[in-house]
């Protein structure tokens, strides 16, 4: 299978997976169980499968967040809320967002059925060496409804992958905050600003990784990527597509062209239904 097709379903998917971290019905529920409002929310609610974990699990495992970001959160959140009691509000707010963006005649479709199928048929191809964060959302019971299990599908396919992009970071000897600037840095990623605020680092430190960056020789003094940079980064996305083939190798690419199919209208969906912010947090198209 080519990896552009790897890289075409994860494309076509992943805004269903990842609208949890925007969606107003994540906080609402991890409040109702007890989480602080804010960052608390996301740290727990996505490391939650990995049991009660420290900060330090969840900065290797999250990997471009500044640890003074996560240290306020966890473990004080399961102090809190227990982690399977963080895991059923998640999987709440994740049913009412979907049903909210998607709309109740998407939710009870064929095309809903049919993708919730394929995408856990291809989950099943996944494995766990190596991959902490996949490995504890792959512990995790099944739900039921085929939204709910076209979203843990989609969960553990978009872990899956993220473990191993991380693998493709190491390997490329770039840490987080510098996998974070040389992202932001392909127009690819976030706008630096938002990026810095989410992920919990000064300008400072943004401004000495691009220094340091620079001395490298992947960025320009106008703090663009220059042709050793831009080659870099897409050897990392090239490991990262290789790394995350596996299960839709094992679809294969009639089953996966239609989970693009599929998925790339269902992403439209929500999109059109304000499921991603755009607005100082991704560059305009």
């Amino acid at each position: 299978m080519a990896f552009s097709l790897v890289r075409s379903a994860h494309n076509a998917t992943n805004v269903l997976h990842s609208l949890i971290y925007f969606a107003p019905e994540a906080e609402q529920q991890f409040t109702a169980v007890g989480l602080k409002p804010g960052r608390m929310c996301y740290f727990a609610g996505r490391a939650a499968p990995m049991g009660a974990v420290g900060s330090g699990v969840v900065t290797a495992t999250f990997y471009n967040f500044s640890p003074r970001l996560i240290a306020p959160a966890i473990p004080e959140a399961w102090e809190l809320a227990s982690p399977a009691v963080v895991i059923g509000a998640r999987f709440t707010a994740v049913d009412a967002a979907l049903t909210r963006l998607l709309g109740p005649d998407v939710i009870a479709s064929d095309d809903m059925i049919t993708l919730a199928a394929l995408v856990r048929d291809a989950a099943s191809a996944c494995t766990p060496e190596g991959r902490p964060l996949y490995a504890g959302h792959a512990d995790l019971d099944w739900p039921d409804a085929p939204h709910l299990v076209m979203w843990h599908a989609l969960t553990l396919l978009r872990e899956h992958r993220g473990d191993g992009h991380i693998a493709a970071l190491t390997e490329a000897g770039l840490s987080g905050i510098e996998a974070l600037v040389t992202h932001c840095a392909t127009g690819n990623g976030f706008l630096d600003a938002f990026a810095r605020s989410s992920r919990g680092w000064t300008q400072e430190e943004w401004d000495a990784t691009a220094s340091s960056l620079a001395a490298r020789g992947l960025f320009d003094q106008e703090g663009a990527l220059t042709e050793a940079g831009q080659a870099l980064r897409a050897h990392v996305e090239d490991d990262t597509d290789r790394m995350a083939a596996a299960p839709w190798e094992y679809l294969g690419e009639q089953r996966t062209e239609e989970v693009v199919r599929i998925g790339k209208a269902m992403t439209r969906t929500v999109l059109k239904a304000g499921a991603i912010p755009r607005a100082g947090v991704f560059p305009t198209p």
